[in-house]
């Protein structure tokens, strides 16, 4: 007969864990916790602050257009399309490729892996590594009104327009970062990878230079709904309305952005593929 098999003790269940359980059994509470979300949130934006590239990408080129407003701002025209132009900037670099560069960063160091693996949620690591670079695209929104006033422009149309812009805007390219960051490799080939987006925000600022039909298919590009919207927040919609003529690419945009956030629930990734 074989001797009996000896079940492990207390003791020995203690030595030796069950390294295979890597997540909380607890539930998690819904909603985000301030403190946590405020406490990475810093924790992220002392990283930005402290390397020189990321801060002249992600908080100095932003405001570099401004510097066309006093050219520009004579021309209404003109001055609404180097303040869409200023908000393009603040969209791309602070709240996407920063983002992008962040998520992928984070997650080849299997940083993002561990904060999982405590009390922090999704939702809250989400919205502490986006936060500094929609702080920076906010303000840079906030900066631009009295800056192209102060210059000779008039006070924009619409305000309420401008700030659902603003807010969709950086829900959309947060969306579009994450999306990005799940088939991108390293942040070497984020330069690559992020050529899609790029060309999608860049888009509405070629409007004026196709011909009509082509520019009917820009206008429905991410960047072509935000560079009318823009020029309508700002300029308004004559007798027809402001609310009325923006109804179209505001649908646009709202529609691109549904589809951002489809994409990055779909893809998102927290760790290296194997």
């Amino acid at each position: 007969m074989s001797a009996p098999t000896q079940q492990p003790g207390p003791d020995a269940r203690r030595r030796h864990p069950d390294m295979s359980t890597t997540t909380r059994t607890t539930p998690r509470a819904s909603v985000p916790d301030a403190r946590r979300v405020g406490g990475l949130a810093a924790a992220n934006a002392r990283l930005l602050v402290r390397n020189r590239l990321t801060l002249v990408d992600g908080v100095l080129l932003p405001l570099a257009p401004l510097v066309m407003l006093a050219v520009t701002a004579d021309e209404p025209a003109a001055g609404a399309s180097t303040v869409s132009l200023a908000l393009l900037f603040a969209y791309l670099f602070p709240v996407f490729y920063n983002l992008l560069s962040v998520v992928v960063t984070r997650r080849d160091e299997l940083v993002l892996k561990r904060l999982r693996t405590g009390e922090t949620t999704d939702a809250e690591l989400v919205l502490a590594l986006a936060l500094p670079g929609v702080v920076v695209a906010v303000l840079v929104a906030a900066v631009v009104v009295p800056v192209a006033v102060a210059l000779g422009m008039p006070w924009p149309a619409d305000l309420a327009l401008y700030a659902l812009m603003v807010v969709t805007a950086c829900v959309m390219f947060v969306a579009f970062a994450l999306w990005t960051a799940s088939w991108t490799r390293n942040a070497e080939a984020a330069q690559l990878t992020s050529a899609p987006v790029l060309l999608l925000a860049v888009a509405g600022s070629v409007v004026a230079l196709v011909p009509e039909g082509v520019a009917e298919v820009l206008q429905r590009t991410p960047g072509g709904a935000l560079d009318t919207l823009v020029q309508l927040a700002w300029l308004g919609g004559g007798a027809d309305g402001t609310w009325a003529q923006a109804l179209q690419p505001l649908l646009v945009l709202l529609a691109w952005t549904a589809l951002a956030l489809l994409l990055a629930q779909r893809s998102m990734r927290w760790e290296p593929r194997a």
